[in-house]
């Protein structure tokens, strides 16, 4: 442990967002489960997941929580198979 104050804050601040980050990409990654189960159920269900995933993803890359490029990449990757999900059926 840090032996000057502001170095102290610094370590509980440090760990209040590591919580708060972790909480986040763990919403995320339960609604990237949602969205693919959904792809094998109903394609309207997963359209709506679709949108609720990349709202999270977006707000997630807003705050810093995620890179904005590696949002990008998953939305890019959900969409193409929502994409390929439509063409299927």
């Amino acid at each position: 442990m840090a032996n000057i104050k502001s170095a102290k804050k610094r370590v509980l601040i440090e760990r209040e967002r590591r919580v708060q980050n972790n909480s986040v990409k763990s919403e995320i990654k339960t609604y990237e489960k949602k969205f693919k189960n959904e792809l094998t159920v109903d394609i309207a269900k997963a359209e709506e997941a679709f949108k609720t995933l990349v709202s999270r993803l977006d707000s997630a890359a807003t705050a810093g929580v995620i890179h904005k490029n590696s949002a990008n990449r998953k939305k890019a990757h959900f969409a193409k198979l929502l994409e390929n999900a439509k063409a299927s059926k």
